[in-house]
């Protein structure tokens, strides 16, 4: 099969390379054209801290109206530089870390269909780990309804 990633994904940042440092909000997608979106987060921790990231639901991208998130599949990988076994978690809203130092990954996989009807947007949240060594950094990777040489865009309403 020739798949083409960007015909089949509208790949977008979620966060470019922030400290924890402060409580953090991703971009805002829209999940109107969606068959399925992952959010896939790389933290560099230099602090042992458990983050907690926090996926959540809203009416539009501006995210005025919002509520938790939905329960969705998750897979975690706790020291990326020893292993690239992500192992499947519980599946939730959100996922804590451990409280070490390591490089650590978390995806979420969202289903649209789970949303509250009237939620067609999602986004994440981090606390504030108080750790200004501690990054992340993230993309939402949504798969389209069909291939098309440029997706529709997923932050615009």
């Amino acid at each position: 099969m020739n798949v083409s990633l960007p015909t089949r994904f509208k790949i977008v940042q979620a966060f470019a390379p922030k400290t924890t440092n402060a409580a953090l909000t991703s971009q805002v997608v829209t999940l109107k054209n969606a068959v399925k979106a992952w959010l896939v987060l790389n933290f560099t921790n230099a602090v042992g801290f458990a983050s907690v990231p926090t996926i959540k639901q809203a009416t539009d991208i501006a995210a005025g109206t919002n509520a938790a998130g939905p329960v969705c599949r998750i897979w975690l990988n706790e020291d990326c530089a020893a292993s690239d076994t992500l192992v499947g978690q519980t599946a939730a809203a959100s996922q804590a870390t451990d409280a070490n130092v390591k490089n650590k990954q978390v995806v979420f996989e969202i289903d649209p269909a789970a949303l509250t009807d009237g939620y067609d947007c999602v986004y994440c949240t981090i606390a504030t780990s108080s750790q200004a060594t501690n990054f992340v950094s993230g993309e939402w990777w949504i798969q389209t309804n069909f291939a098309q040489a440029t997706p529709p865009s997923a932050i615009l309403d």
